[in-house]
């Protein structure tokens, strides 16, 4: 079990000078030092009260009767893996879930921010989500969520989050960071709240979460970084992200199951030739499908490598520069006396197959196979009754009115492997008064589902494909949570719609009157408590339904799920209208 430090201190020194007996040594590796960036042959490593004691070459003099050994056997030492940027409900598994999809593939720490949840259930949710990480047997850190609303004004939350509670949560145990400060024109701005919140967070001694998801870099990014973010994972050029590093943050680099932000930007460090301290690798987002077919942190590595990066270069973006980061050098990110014994055994450095992984000085997975368990909380009926649609939707709630023959209307064009859309115009019949889809632009609406209000909000979106009678819903809808309900007919929006409220939320897809698919995820309409496996056979199963409707784009779910995000350009949708993110500001749906 893992002791904190100052208690397996003097344990640790008895081990290390070989008066006291191991827990765990793994024997006749080769250790891969992220301090150094070498590998060192013939090294055994001894670890005592979840901890590393000894690194060396012999740690036979502490293999007792109840000493565990592990045979390294030639195999690569390498430090378990950190995902220092990334958001467990958009996996649809609870971190318990999340956990045991992930420890196979040598990840051993997490750094999250359930800015999802806290949009929907506030402090609250982020309380249960902070509850449930700190029982895993990985590190999972939580960032306490700062935007919520991410954009006041143009978007309405389940619950807000005050400046008063991310103070009072910096208090908390397991809170290492604030999550990704969103509101970058506020921060810009001065605005007092935003001010306040990294203040709080600074006066705590932790680290600011940044979000600036702009191409300017000229004055409102340098009041940006002014203003205290310590980083930035929405970095999409080389360019974007050696202004970052050169400004002191810490330069995110990520690849989740949408994001393929690496290879555009790692050119930084293989090209240019700069010092890799500063970049790190993330997810940020990745559904479960990803996780349990690709694989997780270990996925993004071997991109990087593949990218042309050297692989002990990546392998330290993925451990001790995310641990520095956040300030934690001291017990993440390396195999070295004193740090959380996190290792992974594998035979390969640039393929890097997890053959096991020790986390906390207990082995946790080998081959793939999860060998612990993952504990849950019991998440209250609150957690669960958060579809609340105020009525029954018909086909009339997404009907958009005009006069006259056509109208030339906004639309929100989707780009394939990439968070920010496009603000388009298209000219549309109008049909017995209704303004109708044509070719590839199809019926967007946005359905109130925190208070009850029946509110919905319609327009229109470009980029999927869809062919025939058909409407897919999500309860998933970043950042504010409500319901994105896209189609090519009303009858079906409207079904899938309803379908979604009398489960409690989820994902699902509608064709001719008919259900071709669902995932459900009644906790909090984010997350399921099933296992990986099965989420992942479900989602899978709205993929297929989306293809069976027309949908080519990759990973097309994660870009339905973001339509709403009006903290990233350039045109989104919200409870509150049309959003042009470049500008800030709610306009016309009618062109």
């Amino acid at each position: 079990m893992l002791k904190p430090w100052i208690e397996a201190q003097a344990r640790l020194v008895e081990v290390a000078a070989g008066r006291a007996p191991a827990d765990l040594v793994i024997r006749g590796g080769q250790w891969v030092n992220v301090h150094t960036r070498e590998v060192i042959p013939g090294t055994d490593i001894a670890v005592a009260d979840g901890r590393v004691a000894y690194v060396g070459p012999d740690a036979g003099p502490v293999v007792g009767p109840d000493t565990q050994v592990i045979e390294a056997a030639g195999r690569y030492m390498v430090p378990g893996l950190i995902d220092a940027h990334m958001h467990v409900e958009s996996g649809m598994l609870t971190p318990a879930g999340f956990a045991a999809a992930v420890i196979p593939h040598g990840t051993t720490t997490i750094f999250h921010d359930p800015h999802e949840i806290a949009n929907v259930l506030g402090l609250d949710g982020v309380r249960l989500m902070r509850d449930e990480s700190l029982l895993q047997p990985i590190s999972m850190f939580t960032q306490m969520p700062s935007c919520a609303p991410s954009a006041p004004g143009l978007e309405t939350t389940g619950q807000p989050i005050t400046e008063a509670e991310v103070a009072q949560a910096m208090g908390w145990d397991g809170i290492v960071a604030l999550g990704e400060m969103m509101n970058f024109p506020g921060v810009a701005a001065g605005d007092r709240q935003m001010l306040a919140e990294i203040a709080a967070t600074r006066a705590a001694g932790k680290t600011v979460g940044g979000h600036y998801a702009s191409p300017d870099l000229g004055r409102p990014f340098h009041a940006y970084v002014a203003g205290g973010a310590n980083d930035d994972h929405e970095t999409t050029t080389e360019a974007q992200g050696i202004a970052r590093v050169r400004q002191g943050m810490g330069c995110m680099m990520r690849l989740g199951s949408a994001w393929y932000d690496v290879a555009s930007q790692i050119t930084a460090i293989t090209e240019k030739g700069l010092d890799p301290r500063f970049f790190i690798l993330c997810t940020d987002d990745s559904h479960s499908g990803t996780l349990v077919h690709d694989g997780h942190m270990n996925r993004v590595v071997r991109h990087a490598i593949d990218c042309g990066c050297d692989p002990l270069v990546a392998i330290q973006m993925a451990t001790i520069n995310a641990a520095q980061h956040f300030g934690l050098e001291r017990e993440l990110g390396s195999i070295t006396p004193g740090r959380r014994a996190d290792v992974i055994l594998t035979p390969d450095l640039r393929s890097l197959p997890i053959e096991a992984v020790i986390a906390q000085g207990r082995l946790v997975a080998e081959q793939g196979k999860l060998l612990v368990d993952c504990p849950r909380i019991a998440w209250p009926q609150a957690a669960r009754d958060s579809v609340r649609l105020g009525k029954e939707l018909a086909a009339a709630d997404f009907a958009v009115r005009a006069a006259g023959d056509s109208a030339r209307v906004r639309v929100i064009g989707v780009v394939e492997n990439q968070a920010p859309t496009r603000a388009l115009t298209a000219e549309l019949p109008i049909r017995d008064g209704v303004i109708e889809g044509r070719g590839d632009t199809c019926h967007i609406a946005l359905v109130e589902r925190h208070r009850a209000t029946g509110g919905v909000v319609n327009g229109f979106v470009s980029g999927f494909g869809y062919r025939g009678r058909m409407a897919m819903a999500s309860t998933v809808a970043h950042d504010s949570h409500h319901m994105i309900v896209v189609g090519t007919c009303r009858d079906s929006m409207a079904a899938a719609a309803n379908h979604l409220g009398r489960i409690g939320g989820g994902v699902t897809l509608f064709r001719d009157g008919a259900e071709l698919a669902t995932v459900a995820l009644p906790i909090a309409g984010l997350m399921s408590d099933l296992p990986a496996e099965q989420v992942a056979d479900a989602a899978q199963a709205i993929v297929q339904a989306m293809q069976d409707c027309g949908c080519r784009l990759n990973n097309a779910y994660m870009q339905h799920s973001l339509l709403a995000l009006v903290v990233i350009p350039e045109l989104r949708i919200s409870d509150l209208g049309l959003v042009d993110v470049t500008r800030f500001e709610l306009v016309d749906l009618l062109a």
